[in-house]
């Protein structure tokens, strides 16, 4: 049997983690749930415990690229086939999963990444959307490939895929978006994109305020620098 893994990264999500599992498990009860707790200094790591999942520790908060990364070396180690990437803040939709499902063995890719844009009326601030359509375009440009909503965490990886990112050469520590994608391609991996739902922060919580949209976009353009000039590498 083909075997599942859902990796939640989280970070002070004591709000919203224990009821993002509980609808995972409705949605997707054949997949196991790994949350990796990065370093939080709530009760994160503690509910996540008391809901009966896999749980990995980080000792203190090494970023949301490290955390996933975490999670795909847990899942290459452990010999599961597919991961599916959520957030645990409840803005990800666990019914949506079945759609990146159903992509994946429709369109036979290896990455199919979930859009809020494409079927639905997800609204997003001035500079975010600009970010959004900024990045959307680099990625038609390089790619070939229409992709909406390239800062989508909500995506679905086959074992080639998540295995090629678990090297810690190919993976950054923070932000990985558009410039994963371009890396992904570069090495010849089928990306897709398939309708899901998403709603807002219910808490109210963004890894992009204050002056964090600036030096993310800083870094990206670095990123996807670093993307251009490296060789293909191995798959």
């Amino acid at each position: 049997m083909q075997r599942h893994l859902a990796i939640l990264p989280a970070y002070n999500e004591e709000d919203s983690i224990g009821g993002v599992i509980t609808e995972f498990k409705a949605a997707m009860p054949f997949a196991d749930i790994l949350v990796v707790n990065d370093g939080s200094g709530d009760r994160t790591g503690e509910i996540a415990r008391g809901e009966k999942v896999l749980l990995v520790n980080h000792p203190f908060n090494l970023g949301y690229g490290a955390a996933l990364q975490t999670g795909f070396r847990f899942a290459t180690k452990r010999g599961y086939d597919y991961v599916l990437t959520m957030d645990a803040d409840g803005q990800h939709m666990p019914a949506s999963a079945g759609n990146l499902l159903k992509a994946m063995e429709k369109q036979d890719a290896d990455v199919v990444i979930g859009s809020r844009f494409i079927d639905g009326d997800y609204r997003v601030g001035f500079i975010k959307k600009a970010g959004i359509r900024l990045f959307a375009l680099i990625a038609r440009i390089y790619t070939g490939v229409n992709i909406t909503d390239p800062t989508s965490g909500f995506q679905l990886l086959r074992k080639s895929a998540f295995s090629f990112l678990a090297d810690g050469d190919n993976y950054p520590l923070d932000y990985p978006d558009v410039n994963i994608i371009m890396a992904l391609h570069k090495r010849r991996f089928r990306i897709v994109e398939t309708p899901v739902a998403m709603v807002e922060n219910r808490f109210g919580k963004t890894m992009h305020s204050g002056l964090k949209p600036v030096l993310y976009v800083v870094k990206m353009f670095l990123s996807i620098l670093m993307v251009l000039v490296r060789g293909t590498g191995k798959r």
